[in-house]
């Protein structure tokens, strides 16, 4: 895997499999925090802050999302990658400039915050104007900052992580993502028969799983739409495109299962959502990057699904925040 070492980037710096051949996700690196109080190193401002953003991937997915079903649009500026990362990493062009500073790649990005940055060069990145530097490129927490520390600034009445829930909140999106959210990769990237045989039998029980909670749950945490749905939506959405195919998770496809490819509906049609899925890019994405998973890098051209017809959970109880459809 590509990425910098000392400010320099560097192709085949580090291995992504351990010696079992499982995958093995290198750890985030800026991790500092945007609080809303006056001492705050980066206070919460309108129009400070800036998210880069690749649409195919699903980590940043959960922060265009959070950022959408807020209203934060006006506050949080955001700008996208080219969806296709080969030997350069994730780049910019004529389509998609970077719009701070014109830079070719988010490397480059990367290095403004600290010139001998070590690590992998990963989106979505949380930028701070004002500092110029980034304050934070772990999705969960990005996720959390936005939610709970710009309500101020919403447009919209939307709470994702609301009292009384937030302990469930915090187990879900731990229970669900080293079987789902990385549990796909583990199968897709896996360099041995065995870890891929362990990753898929993950995924799949937890699939199984989530089908029995979703026949009584209109949510994961229940009857209110949280932070832990986004991260589950952000897989889900991808997985009859790519992840059933490309990774080889092909036991079921999600549209064959009733209570998730419903979730997967009601989620894909909440006001603000179908904006932030490009399937175009997404499919794009994982068929020509992954060279060494898919060496001729054709992109198939199905499934044909459709997230945007009729779906049943209206028969549960709860539902989104009634200020979304205002």
């Amino acid at each position: 895997m590509n990425m910098l070492v000392d400010g320099e980037w560097t192709t085949d710096a580090y291995q992504t499999t351990n010696d079992e051949g499982e995958f093995d996700r290198q750890e985030t690196s800026f991790r500092d925090r945007i609080e809303d109080r006056e001492d705050a190193r980066f206070p919460v401002e309108a129009g400070r802050y800036h998210l880069y953003i690749c649409r195919a991937c699903p980590w940043a997915h959960r922060a265009a999302m959070t950022r959408a079903l807020l209203g934060l649009e006006h506050a949080v500026t955001l700008s996208l990658t080219e969806p296709v990362r080969i030997d350069d990493g994730w780049e910019f062009s004529e389509r998609f400039p970077d719009p701070l500073y014109d830079e070719p790649y988010l490397r480059d990005i990367y290095v403004r915050a600290d010139g001998d940055y070590t690590g992998r060069v990963t989106v979505p990145v949380l930028w701070d104007k004002a500092e110029e530097t980034i304050v934070n490129n772990e999705s969960e927490e990005i996720m959390r900052m936005l939610d709970t520390g710009f309500g101020r600034l919403a447009e919209r009445d939307v709470d994702l992580y609301p009292e009384g829930y937030q302990d469930e909140v915090d187990r879900l999106i731990d229970d669900i993502y080293e079987p789902v959210n990385n549990g796909v990769y583990r199968a897709g990237f896996a360099d041995s028969q065995s870890a891929y045989d362990r990753a898929v039998g993950d995924l799949f029980e937890a699939l199984d799983h989530w089908e029995e909670v979703l026949d009584e749950r209109r949510f994961l945490a229940g009857d209110v739409l949280t932070e832990a749905d986004l991260a589950m939506f952000a897989t889900l959405v991808r997985f009859d495109h790519v992840y059933h195919t490309h990774f080889k998770c092909n036991r079921r496809a999600i549209h064959e299962y009733s209570n998730l490819w419903n979730y997967t509906k009601e989620l894909f049609q909440l006001p603000g959502i179908a904006e932030t899925v490009n399937l175009e890019h997404i499919t794009e994405h994982y068929y020509r990057s992954h060279g060494d998973v898919n060496p001729k890098r054709l992109v198939p051209v199905g499934p044909d699904i459709d997230f945007s017809e009729p779906h049943d959970r209206d028969l549960l109880a709860g539902g989104p925040p009634d200020s979304l459809f205002e």
